[in-house]
């Protein structure tokens, strides 16, 4: 019975967990006039045609505010917030 209790359990928690962006040693980067991301490792700068996002743009799980908006939207090569 207490194995039963248990996955009850992890079924419930794990419903309520959503999926990071990237994972905890990584951040996560644009590319320049298209709609492409990528996660790059902390301490690294983004590969040629990435950068990073906006400061307090940067979608940190699945379907959170950023990635909802960011799906529909890149930056250009001025760094100008653009509809993708």
């Amino acid at each position: 019975m207490p194995a039963v209790v248990a996955a009850g359990v992890a079924l419930l928690l794990g419903g309520c967990m959503k999926d990071a962006i990237c994972g905890s040693d990584d951040y996560p980067v644009l590319q320049i006039d298209g709609s492409g991301r990528q996660c790059v490792p902390k301490g690294q700068e983004p590969p040629a045609g990435f950068t990073r996002f906006p400061e307090g743009q940067v979608p940190k799980h699945v379907d959170d505010e950023w990635d909802v908006y960011w799906r529909s939207h890149t930056v250009d090569k001025s760094g100008k917030t653009i509809s993708a």
